[in-house]
């Protein structure tokens, strides 16, 4: 009998720090300034709450590192969860992973990539309809798929954020090596264009260094200082999220045991500087007053630094980085869907894995048609902002899980031990639990589609089980 096809051991320290890195570094650090600064109000405040964002995600760090040493296999947070919690409560994590969480985020990058290739290409923008199909009044077309005045619309953008999904799903397919050297070149070329942004406009930009003491006056809106840090954090942690990733593909990390927590902590650390740095450009291009009224402050800030002219080169920056958080994206996520199948709890197809390529195929083929739906829907936004506050509640209930894994399995090897057990912990917990019933009384309704969403997922959690034990 054959034996089949398995994950290889692929992934270096170094391709780990990349993924890592890479994963997070999406368009949200171009985006977020304006949030943090209308509710932090001081220079200070600003660039601290960075290093305070940085600092909690690395609680939750310290506690993965554990659990990823124990289980160093595909899945990640998947695997926790069922070892400390049971498989329905690990099945309705990845469910949500596979229906919004990162389907959604390769549709959302997809389509930053798109728009900021047709800033810098026009013949690429929004505006070129290649298919239309009239099925009633005529109706303005958008980025999105238009069918709300019964028209069915696809652009330019649409074909450029298709492509970049089809092409990164082929080359994941051909190998983790592939995958990885793809993603690689897609963060060393991040790195470069965020460090020539930072270095140039510190050294040459047209900014001031007075704008470190000037602060947003007080209004009668104005929002407590704990309430302003509270919410200018969920800005903060949006544009942290996605350091998850690496767990995901713990099956295919080289000496996980090392690797995996060491991976988490650096590459965290690579970004919490980088961020930082551009942040504090961002302040010495502008200042507080100006940062709280532009939402694409990177544009507004190099413009105001060099001239019109580098809103084109910050289009190519932010291109750039999109793409390669898609590529971290869609090579850990498939890594959830092909472990719960291995569990029998989803398309039992998703578990076979490429006796040439040693990759889960039929995975991140799934995983990529379900992405360009949804990319081609326009619906992705409002998926995602549902489940928000899920996937902020599935951190605080794994890291919880380490307690419990403390007393299910006190004799397990660990590798790596959670630095500050139990009371770092036993914090991120606590802030999640807070941020948890915040979000239920703050967004009830935005709440209650992410539990309904979530919930939707027991009618095929009870039918692939029930599939499982039928085969057995």
């Amino acid at each position: 009998m054959t034996q089949a096809a398995k994950l290889i051991r692929g992934l270096s320290l170094l391709d780990s720090i990349l993924l890592l890195a890479g994963g997070i570094i999406g368009s949200g650090i171009f985006l977020t300034a304006a949030d943090v600064a209308s509710n932090t109000r001081t220079p200070a405040l600003f660039l601290s709450i960075w290093v305070v964002g940085m600092a909690i995600t690395m609680l939750a760090c310290f506690a993965f590192a554990e659990m990823g040493a124990m289980f160093p296999e595909a899945g990640g947070q998947y695997v926790y969860l069922r070892q400390a919690y049971g498989e329905l409560v690990a099945f309705l994590y990845g469910w949500m992973i596979f229906t919004v969480s990162v389907a959604g985020t390769i549709a959302a990058l997809g389509a930053g990539f798109a728009e900021y290739m047709g800033k810098l290409f026009p013949v690429l923008s929004g505006d070129q309809v290649v298919f239309l199909v009239r099925f009633a009044r005529p109706a303005i077309i958008r980025w999105h798929l238009v069918l709300s005045h019964g028209h069915l619309a696809v652009t330019r953008e649409h074909l450029v954020a298709l492509a970049a999904i089809a092409i990164q799903t082929l080359v994941n397919i051909f190998g983790v090596r592939r995958g990885a050297i793809l993603q690689n070149i897609a963060t060393w070329a991040k790195f470069v264009a965020i460090g020539a942004f930072v270095v140039l406009g510190l050294l040459v930009g047209k900014g001031s260094w007075s704008h470190y003491s000037s602060s947003l006056p007080a209004t009668a809106a104005t929002p407590s200082l704990m309430s302003g840090i509270g919410v200018a954090l969920i800005a903060v942690f949006w544009a942290y999220d996605g350091w998850v990733y690496i767990t995901w593909v713990a099956g295919e990390v080289k000496d996980p045991q090392k690797n995996l927590p060491r991976s988490l902590v650096l590459g965290l650390l690579i970004v919490g500087v980088l961020y930082l740095a551009i942040n504090a450009v961002y302040l010495y291009a502008l200042p507080m007053t100006e940062i709280a009224t532009h939402t694409a402050v990177a544009q507004a800030a190099a413009v105001s630094m060099f001239s019109a002219g580098a809103a084109r080169w910050l289009a190519l920056m932010i291109a750039i980085s999109c793409f390669g958080a898609m590529a971290s994206c869609i090579m850990s996520g498939a890594r959830v869907y092909y472990a719960m199948a291995e569990d029998g709890v989803f398309f039992r197809s998703l578990a076979r894995v490429s006796p040439r390529w040693h990759t889960p195929v039929r995975s991140l083929v799934l995983q990529g048609v379900w992405a360009a739906a949804l990319a081609l829907s326009g619906g992705y936004d409002a998926l995602f902002t549902y489940v928000m506050f899920m996937m902020v509640l599935s951190y605080a209930l794994t890291v919880a899980a380490l307690f419990v894994l403390r007393r299910k399995m006190p004799d397990a090897l660990r590798p790596y031990r959670c630095a500050g057990y139990p009371w770092l912990p036993g914090l991120y917990v606590g802030i999640g639990g807070v941020w948890t019933v915040n979000a239920i009384f703050q967004r009830t309704q935005a709440a209650l589609w992410g539990i309904a969403i979530v919930a939707l997922g027991i009618p095929f959690y009870v039918y692939w089980r029930a599939k499982a034990k039928s085969h057995h």
